[in-house]
C-alpha cells in the first residue's frame, strides 16, 4: 500500500459503545501533531444506540482537507468487530492496494480481500490480558493501526491514549494498545 500518497482515506467501523469514533479521534490528533497538516474526522451516526453499527471517516492529508463527505472508497478500513463485514458491508469500496485492519482471532489469509493487505490482532483477548473487559477494543485497535500502517509512531499514540483515558483505566488502555501493536500480524497483498 502506498502510504506516501498526498491523502489517505481511512474508514473506521465499530458498534455503538465500542469507541471507534474515540479511536479515530486519537489517531487524528496524533497524525496532525506528527506532520499531517490536513486532518478531518467525519463521524457518521445511524440509530445511535449501543451495539448498532457505526462508522467514522478519517482523512489524513499533506494539504488542507476540504471534502468533508463520508468516505466511500477508503484506502484503509479499520474494523472493531469482524461481524460488520456481513452486517454493514465494512469492506465495501476499498481501493485496490488498500489495507484492512481487523479485530479477530483469525489469520490474515482467512479474509478474502483481493488486491488488499489484511492485518489482524485478537484485540478482545489482548484487552483481557491488559486488565480490561473483553469488549473494550478501541485502544487496542489503535496499536494494531500503528503497526499495520506505520503512519504514526506508537509512542505518541500511547501518550495520547493515556491522556484520553485519564481517570478511566488509562494504564490498562495504554497496555492494550502496546500489546496489540506487538501482536498485530500483517499479511501479504492478495
Amino acid at each position: 500500500m502506498n502510504m506516501n500518497k498526498n491523502e489517505l482515506d481511512i474508514r473506521w467501523h465499530g458498534r455503538g459503545g465500542q469507541g471507534a469514533i474515540t479511536a479515530a479521534k486519537i489517531v487524528a490528533g496524533v497524525a496532525f501533531a506528527s506532520g499531517f497538516p490536513g486532518v478531518a474526522m467525519i463521524p457518521t451516526f445511524g440509530t445511535e444506540r449501543r451495539g448498532a453499527p457505526v462508522f467514522t471517516s478519517l482523512k489524513l492529508s499533506k494539504e488542507e482537507v476540504y471534502d468533508l463527505s463520508p468516505i466511500e472508497q477508503p484506502d484503509i478500513v479499520v474494523v472493531l468487530d469482524e461481524r460488520l463485514f456481513d452486517e454493514a458491508a465494512a469492506a465495501a469500496g476499498i481501493k485496490p492496494g488498500g489495507m484492512v485492519i481487523i479485530n479477530t482471532p483469525k489469520q490474515p489469509d482467512e479474509f478474502p480481500f483481493p488486491g488488499a493487505v489484511t492485518a489482524v490482532a485478537d484485540i478482545g483477548e489482548i484487552a483481557v490480558q491488559a486488565g480490561l473487559p473483553r469488549g473494550i477494543v478501541n485502544s487496542g485497535i489503535i496499536g494494531a493501526f500503528a503497526k499495520a500502517t506505520g503512519l504514526v509512531q506508537i509512542a505518541p499514540l500511547l501518550d495520547a491514549i493515556g491522556k484520553e483515558f485519564k481517570g478511566k483505566h488509562a494504564a490498562k488502555n495504554v497496555e492494550s494498545a502496546r500489546l496489540a501493536f506487538d501482536a498485530t500480524i500483517v499479511g501479504e497483498k492478495k
